[in-house]
């Protein structure tokens, strides 16, 4: 638990956030150890124990999701499992939370420190809109949203076909300048931070922090083109009680 990580960034004194690492769990290889996915095939009993230790370590109610790569933003429940890929509350105690394993975790909050998100944005989530979609849900003039970008696979890392370009640069044509050649025929290396900045940006949001580490080169974090069987760590953010 000595290396999880808290965000640097300007974030009113009442907003907490906490991004874990793959230490400090009792799950077993490949999920070692603290694996917070129910859904990666790791023991029910450790991802139970691994998620109290977490709660305790913070006093806070997670609120976990089932994401599926999409757009829908919850209410942070604790009492329930949303399936959506982001999370808001103005509720404090109650934790918003990604998990991720190469994804783009981002975490948002207001300055006035009143509500919190988190989104879990793959390049599919990314491109359909969730960052545009919890901003939205968030309601907050865009020059009142602070953003944190979590850690995520890097531009050295991220090899995408031309289908991902596209996908981006249709909706936002600065986007192109996210992908270079990658070293495959017909293949690009893509930024999925600046491809982050730029949605958010379009939308007037710039107070952007964060971003460049990398989970695929940093052993640290779990990372599903590293081991595709593999945990996932969890990217959190809520209001102090």
């Amino acid at each position: 638990m000595s290396d999880w990580l808290i965000p640097d960034w300007p974030a009113p004194a009442g907003v907490k956030a906490c991004v874990t690492t793959r230490t400090g769990g009792v799950s077993l290889a490949p999920f070692d150890s603290l694996n917070l996915g129910d859904h990666v095939d790791d023991s029910p009993e450790a991802v139970a124990e691994n998620r109290r230790r977490l709660t305790e370590r913070f006093s806070i109610q997670p609120a976990w999701l089932k994401q599926v790569h999409g757009i829908a933003v919850a209410h942070a429940d604790p009492g329930q499992v949303a399936t959506a890929d982001a999370s808001w509350t103005a509720t404090p105690g109650i934790a918003c939370a990604a998990m991720t394993a190469d994804c783009l975790p981002v975490l948002f909050c207001d300055r006035a420190g009143t509500r919190v998100a988190a989104a879990h944005a793959g390049w599919r989530g990314l491109a359909a809109g969730v960052l545009e979609a919890t901003l939205d849900t968030l309601a907050v003039p865009a020059g009142d949203v602070l953003v944190w970008l979590g850690p995520a696979i890097g531009p050295q890392a991220f090899e995408v076909g031309p289908e991902v370009r596209e996908a981006f640069v249709r909706q936002v044509p600065e986007s192109a300048r996210a992908f270079v050649p990658g070293a495959h025929e017909g293949k690009l290396m893509a930024d999925i931070y600046e491809l982050a900045r730029l949605r958010l940006a379009a939308r007037g949001v710039t107070a952007v922090y964060g971003g460049g580490l990398c989970t695929v080169t940093d052993p640290r974090f779990f990372s599903y083109r590293r081991h595709p069987r593999t945990g996932r760590f969890a990217s959190l953010i809520w209001l102090e009680r």
